[in-house]
């Protein structure tokens, strides 16, 4: 088992330790198994840690330093407790015996403990406002989230869990780590007790407000978690997905949001706080923009379609249009097709989008015997795409406008066939 020096000293950012063997992951990548590390390794919800490895002959052994090799990932073998520290790469490591100089991306531990020490608050704050429990909890390389139980949450307790969270952070209260036993443990006021079957537990304690068993990083005092930031809620199965940021993510996250609003803001000319009323303003604007827009293609397809129905012979008490649209995309097509069937009650329309997405209208009269949605489905198969519809409304896409008069023909073929036209 590997001695794991970041149970101790969260802080703990260079280390000595023995290389001890060397391992071939399944994805042909190098993993190196050392007595001791203060590598954290993906465990808790909590990602893992990243860095260098210096390698040095032993005393007494001749050679030149070895290179420094990369560690990008950090997993633990839990049926061994073993540690491996899976490397970039390889070139360079021989098979000498060797002894090892470690040392962490200090920015991405501080990052990690700020985040796993400000979700303990956050947890806390939950289970003490609303007696809703963290069943889960995930440390994303931007965002992290805890699922509540709980049926719902209102935006009014997701601000207080922040202000209250905030508030422990203000106060700057020791965050200390001490090992007792399962039986020790369960006789405190633990938050969460873990699952069975452990010798000692690790507890990590917020004082006077917080008690967890924790295997993670932390910081010392809350106030090194510098902010907490609650961005976004989601309904999931277990619960309510609580979406957050603590420290360095936080004050970067707000930057990122302030600037959005600034360019935002810029493009109407107005301050950033009438931004949500300016973009209302333009979607209210684009709403009724679009349902002009739409009145005025009903009517052109409408006049288009009493036009072409008035100039239209009849054949065997029909009148079959069967044509392809070019430069009208399906909306206005299917709107042609739906006036068309209603401008008398002898029509077929076989019609194609040619602009847009190309795509096929087959419309008919009510109580024409033809089945529009049959015979669309049946075109749609010969090439190779999908489309239907109903009796008398059908429409499908195609993959080129090559393919439209193609389309078109054979439908008008199979209509011609059934008699009608």
């Amino acid at each position: 088992m590997t001695e794991k020096l970041y149970y101790q000293n969260s802080f703990l950012y260079d280390f000595v330790a023995a290389l001890m063997d060397r391992r071939q992951m399944a994805d042909g990548r190098t993993a190196l198994l050392l007595d001791r590390t203060a590598f954290y390794p993906t465990s808790g919800g909590q990602t893992f840690d990243t860095g260098w490895l210096e390698l040095e002959p032993l005393e007494g052994e001749r050679g030149a330093f070895l290179p420094k090799l990369r560690v990008a990932e950090v997993a633990e073998d839990e049926a061994t407790g073993e540690v491996l520290h899976i490397l970039e790469s390889a070139e360079g490591l021989s098979d000498a015996p060797t002894r090892v100089r470690g040392f962490l991306d200090v920015e991405r531990r501080r990052d990690h403990m700020q985040q796993h020490s400000g979700q303990h608050v956050l947890s806390a704050g939950f289970v003490e406002l609303f007696e809703m429990p963290t069943v889960s909890f995930h440390m994303g390389e931007e965002i992290c989230t805890i699922d509540i139980d709980a049926k719902s949450l209102a935006s009014e307790q997701m601000l207080k869990a922040e202000q209250r969270a905030n508030e422990i952070v203000w106060e700057d209260r020791p965050v200390t780590v001490s090992f007792v036993t399962e039986d020790k443990a369960r006789g405190l006021d633990l938050r969460k007790l873990p699952p069975a079957g452990r010798e000692k537990l690790r507890l990590v304690e917020v004082k006077g407000y917080d008690l967890c068993a924790c295997g993670g990083t932390h910081v010392r005092g809350t106030g090194q978690i510098g902010a907490i930031q609650l961005r976004k809620l989601e309904k999931v199965k277990q619960g309510v997905r609580v979406e957050f940021v603590c420290g360095l993510r936080a004050l970067q996250h707000a930057r990122r949001d302030y600037q959005t609003l600034v360019e935002a803001a810029a493009s109407f000319s107005s301050h950033i706080w009438d931004v949500p009323r300016q973009v209302n303003k333009l979607l209210e604007d684009a709403k009724a923009v679009a349902k002009e827009s739409h009145r005025q293609l009903e009517e052109i397809a409408d006049l288009t379609a009493r036009q072409m129905v008035a100039d239209a012979a009849e054949q065997n008490g029909v009148r079959l249009f069967a044509q392809v649209l070019e430069g009208r995309e399906l909306a206005y097509t299917r709107l042609l097709g739906q006036k068309l069937a209603a401008a008398a009650p002898n029509v077929v329309a076989l019609l194609g989008a040619g602009a847009g997405q190309p795509a096929l209208v087959f419309a008919q009269s009510a109580g024409l015997p033809h089945n529009m949605g049959e015979l669309m489905k049946g075109v749609m198969t010969r090439l190779g795409s999908r489309g239907g519809g109903s009796r008398d409304l059908a429409q499908g896409g195609v993959a080129s406008a090559a393919q439209l008069a193609e389309a078109i023909a054979s439908a008008r073929a199979a209509i011609l066939a059934a008699g009608g036209g």
